[in-house]
């Protein structure tokens, strides 16, 4: 409709516009002429023909010829400009009348009268009436006029009247119509008409322009194609506008200049009342009006056109503003509700559920800003409409799909916040439900048997349970149909295995209850027999008993004391076996939970490292993201993530699908961490890395990549709390593990278990300790060439050194070094620990090299000058000595344990090549006397402290020289041409070669059976107990009875008391299995002595210290 009405309106003004321009056309006259007074202003200025305005009897315009003696030399195209000029000013319908020529001659001469006559009849362009000529006045001139004229007359082609004087042509013209030369009174000032005629005609052709402008200005609008976008519509506005105002300032121009041409006209009229207007000044005056009588119309129409397409460009503005705004608020609300569908109403936990509906809630925000502008733009939308808006048709439909995606968001929106109440109230329930399966278990499991083996006790527990069961309508999930009827709409296959093993949980839980129940019942009932009083069994104490069985008996001693009543042998063994069989199974539920805990996590976990490596790593190879990259991120996405893609498939592929064949046997899970403990060594590589990594992340995690991954994925955590998950899972696994061991006691697969724990605690130490050896700087040699690190540590450190032979400190550090000891298989470095600055990794301390020791030249004293902290290594015969200070005793032992262990595996090493000469030759033994004074040489790595027994340290200076001489010999210059022969006597408490001290280590102590024979001891142990026995280091003992806990009763075979003491302190000297065995040579031999001391300090040397 409006469109309609605009074309109309252009159509209106378009006709008006061609109304102007014909009549400019009809006051211009032609467009091939000289048309206008001013292009030939010169020729009328000469004045050889007017036009005073004057009209004949019948309405002729008249054309005056006034006398002019030039007229025959004037040129050809002036006379043509001139008569035409004039011939086309009057009307149209006055010219069709026929002009009058009133050619004025009376001073002139025949023959220019007849000249001009012929040039007229040549030149008049118009329709000639009659043709007026004054004849000359003198005798001759008239005469000759009059009889030529009579010869001559057909020759002019027009009808020519000769005049003699004024008074006769003032019988053809009125003297009115007449100007004052010809006898005339109508005035006329020829410079007047000549200034008349030019503003009318420069008025006109102004208006005729004008005309054409505002067509052509009308026919660009009705032509213009709307804009699609709402910057074009502005600017085409804006220009439109300005074409606008130009139009409108030529109108008012055009209208001003005619109102002045209109003042001009009317001007002699003001001055004089009884003015008459010619005919000429009446036409000019009626034109002027006409034209400034279409002018106003013509402006009228314009500015209601012009208003219409204002209107129309403005509404498409909004039309476009319109469909940009729809456009943008179209797409959030389609990423609104792709995001909604990517919110699951199904969670797997209450944590899932709380924390999907938390992110709900959050997107839910999100959804009400995008539905409130979309419904805001809806309205907008309507009023447009209201306003008669053209593009009705297209804004209707738009409008009803916001509202309808509206409301179907905020019908999903709500469909899922209901769901996920549901699934958290359901969770809620499951969760109450099984706590209170968990807590009654745990109520079955701290119920002691022992007590419940009276009545009262019984009673008591019986009474507890019953308690527990009446909270069990408010704790636990009845009806199972009813749970599926109600929560249909969220329970998915996951979440009904929950609930049937929430049923499942809460009806073994109950059938251990009643099985309880009735056990208790049973004892708490009332005896009908009399009961008889019984003596405790007094106890028999066996001096070949274990001290942990005399302390059980006696436990169990005291219990029997306190019963009051003695049950039947029978049926005490069955109250037993069903209280065992019962705890059975909640050891069995609590194994259950922890593996599902593994199991559930683990999934998590492989989930949690492909959401990093799709989301993150996998975007750094994205061309679409590499804007957003850093420089100092490019080629860097190994160092970032390490070797996180090895460990994700690890776990995927693997390690995953072997947990999850263990879900039914908990207990034997261990069986799978050690067939896969050399995979689960990546996790050193990858925390390794992670001091690089981590200073990366600091560089670039503000970074536009990170942020618009972290968006994507709708993380609230940034990369690098989930780079930190594989730490957190290597460290979470031995946690599990002591779980499962705490609840597998006594079932078949402990041992694996323990050994699982142990191997996972030896990889976390291996990673902690690879973290401290990559930070070693200053090193010159290949770290990987000492062997695997055994241990790391700080301790203070004192050095003592040797010059020559005399035994003096030099250069002793009174005040400790603080240093960093590094044990490798081959070597003790000594580093200097430096704090580094900075934040997270790059706060890791950094180890300047110092020294390092060949283990191969090592020695070491446990106990140093009486600090039970300290203990020494020194090398070379103690030419270089460090004394070690550990923060406590048991760090202190620890390492000196570990070195023990290497010590002995070198000796252990060394003495492959002399057993084997030794088993080849056995039939050429010796055996020393125990009196033989022969040269002997030590090769046991302990040798006995200086500092208390000079009676010893000359036995020791003596047998050094005695290994100087020996060793002068050519038939002992190493152990590739010498083996030695090892004897020991029970007086000189020797030992047998065949049997290595340094294999008595504590820890293999306890894990192996030692055979009978003779030991020694290592270690002070005091008396704990009335059947324990009290050994002083380097006591000499006589294994008995091998005991239980690592416990063993032996005799002291100096004081010949008997009684247990630990196995760990001792170190086998000869069993009876090995008694026999010794090293000999065909060269010689020479045998070793065992020197022991009462000092409770012990030193180990190594090989390089034996000097054959």
């Amino acid at each position: 409709m409006a469109l309609n009405r605009v074309s109309l309106l252009c159509h209106d003004t378009t006709r008006l516009w061609l109304r102007l321009n014909m009549m400019t056309d009809d006051i211009l006259h032609r467009e091939d002429g000289p048309l206008c007074a001013a292009e030939i202003g010169s020729e009328l200025q000469k004045q050889f023909a007017i036009l005073p305005g004057g009209r004949g009897m019948d309405g002729n315009p008249i054309i005056v010829f006034p006398e002019f003696p030039d007229f025959n030399e004037l040129e050809e195209d002036e006379v043509q400009h001139v008569l035409g000029y004039l011939s086309s000013i009057p009307s149209v319908a006055a010219s069709a009348v026929g002009f009058i020529l009133v050619i004025d001659r009376r001073l002139d001469r025949w023959a220019a009268v007849r000249a001009t006559l012929l040039r007229i009849a040549g030149s008049f362009p118009g329709n000639l009436h009659l043709v007026l000529v004054l004849r000359p006045t003198t005798f001759l001139q008239r005469t000759l006029s009059d009889f030529l004229f009579k010869y001559n007359k057909d020759e002019f082609k027009m009808k020519v009247v000769m005049l003699s004087s004024v008074t006769e042509l003032h019988a053809y013209i009125d003297p009115g119509q007449l100007t004052t030369e010809l006898g005339g009174t109508q005035e006329y000032r020829h410079d007047s008409w000549i200034s008349h005629r030019t503003a009318i005609e420069a008025f006109a052709l102004m208006v005729k322009t004008t005309a054409q402008t505002l067509q052509a200005f009308g026919t660009e609008l009705a032509e213009t194609e709307l804009p699609n976008d709402a910057e074009a519509t502005t600017n085409l506005l804006h220009t439109h506008t300005l074409k606008k105002d130009k139009m409108k300032e030529d109108l008012q121009v055009a209208l001003s200049q005619g109102g002045r041409l209109l003042e001009c006209i009317n001007e002699p009229l003001q001055t004089d009342p009884e003015y008459s207007r010619t005919n000429d000044e009446l036409e000019n005056l009626d034109t002027v009006q006409r034209l400034l009588g279409q002018l106003d119309e013509t402006e009228m129409a314009f500015d209601d056109f012009w208003e219409r397409h204002r209107t129309k460009l403005e509404q498409c503005l909004q039309l476009r503003h319109f469909e940009e705004h729809f456009r943008e608020v179209r797409a959030q609300l389609d990423v609104t509700s792709e995001r909604l569908s990517g919110f699951s109403e199904v969670s797997v936990s209450p944590a899932h559920a709380e924390h999907v509906l938390r992110e709900l809630s959050g997107h839910e925000d999100k959804a009400c800003e995008a539905l409130d502008r979309a419904l805001s733009l809806a309205c907008e939308g309507d009023r447009l409409i209201d306003n008669s808006h053209y593009a009705e048709d297209s804004i209707r439909p738009k409008c009803s799909e916001l509202r309808g995606v509206c409301e179907e968001i905020s019908s999903t929106l709500r469909s899922k916040k209901s769901l996920l109440l549901r699934a958290m109230e359901l969770h809620h329930a499951l969760e109450k439900a099984s706590r209170w399966c968990e807590k009654g278990i745990f109520l079955l499991a701290s119920q002691p048997v022992d007590r419940c083996q009276s009545q009262d006790g019984a009673e008591a527990a019986l009474q507890e349970l019953e308690r527990y069961l009446d909270t069990a309508t408010l704790h636990t999930v009845a009806d199972r149909g009813a749970i599926c009827c109600q929560y249909e709409a969220v329970l998915t296959a996951q979440l009904r295995d929950q609930v049937e093993g929430v049923f499942l949980k809460q009806s073994s839980v109950q059938e251990m209850f009643e099985k309880r129940r009735v056990s208790l019942k049973k004892l708490a009932a009332k005896q009908t027999r009399p009961i008889q009083p019984v003596a405790p069994r007094p106890e028999v104490k066996s001096p070949l008993s274990s001290p942990n069985q005399q302390r059980k008996e006696r436990r169990y001693s005291a219990d029997n004391a306190i019963y009051k009543r003695v049950e039947s042998p029978i049926h005490n063994g069955a109250i037993r076996q069903a209280s065992l069989s019962e705890e059975e199974e909640n050891l069995a539920v609590l194994r259950r939970h922890v593996m599902n805990e593994l199991l559930e996590t683990e999934r998590a976990y492989v989930e949690e490292l492909l959401c990093v490596l799709e989301g993150y790593a996998a975007e750094m190879d994205n061309p679409a993201m590499a804007p957003l990259i850093p420089s100092t991120l490019l080629n860097k996405k190994v160092v970032l993530f390490g070797n996180m893609s090895e460990i994700h498939q690890f776990h995927k592929r693997t390690f995953l699908k072997e947990l999850e064949a263990y879900t039914d046997c908990p207990e034997l899970v261990g069986r799978c961490f050690l067939e896969r403990m050399k995979d689960l060594q990546i996790y050193e590589a990858y925390c390794q890395n992670k001091p690089r990594s981590e200073s990366l992340w600091r560089q670039c995690s503000d970074c536009a990549f990170f942020q618009e991954c972290q968006k994507k994925l709708e993380h609230k955590l940034g990369l690098d709390s989930y780079l930190l998950k594989p730490v957190q899972r290597i460290t979470k696994y031995q946690l599990l593990l002591k779980e499962l061991l705490k609840y597998s006691k006594g079932c078949d697969g402990c041992d694996d278990l323990q050994e699982a724990l142990s191997s996972i605690l030896g990889i976390l130490k291996a990673v902690n300790d690879s973290m401290h050896l990559i930070a070693i700087t200053g090193y010159e040699g290949n770290l990987s060439d000492l062997g695997r690190l055994l241990m790391q540590g700080s301790f203070s450190v004192w050095t003592e050194h040797k010059k020559g032979h005399a035994k003096v400190k030099d250069l002793a550090r009174f005040k400790p070094m603080q240093r960093h000891l590094f044990l490798h298989e081959k070597a003790l470095l000594f580093c200097k620990r430096r704090e580094e600055n900075g934040e997270g990794y790059e706060k890791a301390p950094s180890y300047s090299f110092k020294h390092s020791l060949s283990m191969t030249a090592v020695g070491i004293t446990e106990s140093a000058k009486g600090d039970n902290k300290k203990f020494e290594v020194w090398c070379n015969s103690r030419d270089e000595v460090f004394i070690a200070q550990a923060p406590t005793p048991e760090i202190k032992t620890s390492w000196v344990n570990e070195i023990r262990k290497v010590l002995t595996q070198q000796l252990r090493a060394c003495r492959v090549p002399v057993l084997d000469a030794s088993q080849q030759k056995g039939s050429d033994s010796v055996f020393p006397s125990p009196t033989s004074n022969s040269s002997s040489i030590s090769l046991s790595p302990f040798r006995s402290s200086v500092h208390k027994n000079p009676k010893k340290q000359e036995e020791r200076k003596a047998e050094t020289s005695s290994v100087s001489d020996s060793s002068s010999s050519p038939k002992h210059k190493g152990w590739n041409k010498a083996s030695l022969s090892v004897d020991a006597s029970e007086e000189n408490d020797g030992y047998s070669s065949g049997e290595d001290p340094m294999n008595s280590d504590p820890e293999d102590e306890v894990a192996r059976k030692l055979a009978p024979g003779k030991y020694t001891v290592v270690a002070d142990c005091e008396k704990a107990g009335p059947q324990e026995l009290s050994v002083k280091s380097g006591d000499m003992v006589e294994l008995i009875k091998e005991g239980e806990e690592g416990q063993w009763f032996v005799k002291n075979r100096s004081s010949s008391k008997e009684g247990w003491v630990a196995a760990a302190n001792l170190l086998s000297l000869i069993s009876e299995s090995k008694s026999s065995q010794s090293l000999s040579s065909s060269d010689g031999s020479v045998s070793g002595n065992l020197s022991t001391s009462s000092s409770c300090s012990e030193t180990y040397t190594s090989f390089s210290d034996i000097k054959p």
